[in-house]
């Protein structure tokens, strides 16, 4: 027997996680107060402009790559060709100032919900590939708020 999920059941896991990992915990599996903006919320330029090392990626970078990332992808689950993707350019930006990092932060709110509408927008999930589109927003992105905190916790000297 073949087992089968529906699209409103789909969504709406894939949504809660999306919720709970851009926006607001819900107890799924982040502690209060750690999704991607709460935890953006806390940190400064001069925090998202400072790399552990020299091979490290600042912060502001993580979340440069995080709204290419889901810029792309978008891309790919409506079917169009992004053309060749430079992921190396995404992992470029250093130091910001407070304005660019600013605007970076709305860069990320503007990609989360092009992602979001397109998830939204997407009526059935009988290709593989739609399916990995929309459970690899959430992973992808959870993947690089860890990498965020642990950035913050090293910067910041103590437990974040």
């Amino acid at each position: 027997m073949v087992a089968t999920i529906s699209v409103d059941t789909f969504k709406a896991q894939v949504f809660e996680l999306f919720t709970e990992t851009f926006d607001t915990v819900q107890g799924i599996y982040l502690d209060k107060g750690t999704s991607l903006f709460e935890t953006l919320d806390t940190i400064g330029a001069a925090e998202a402009s400072t790399p552990l090392s020299a091979s490290c990626a600042t912060i502001a970078a993580q979340v440069e790559h995080v709204a290419f990332y889901l810029d792309v992808i978008g891309q790919y689950a409506r079917g169009e060709d992004p053309g060749p993707v430079d992921w190396a350019a995404s992992w470029t930006l250093g130091a910001v100032t407070a304005e660019e990092w600013a605007a970076l932060k709305t860069r990320l709110r503007e990609a989360q919900a092009r992602a979001r509408t397109t998830l939204e927008a997407m009526e059935g999930f009988d290709d593989p590939d739609r399916v990995g589109e929309a459970i690899s927003v959430v992973v992808h992105t959870a993947y690089h708020l860890g990498e965020i905190r642990q950035a913050l916790c090293a910067i910041r000297g103590s437990a974040s």
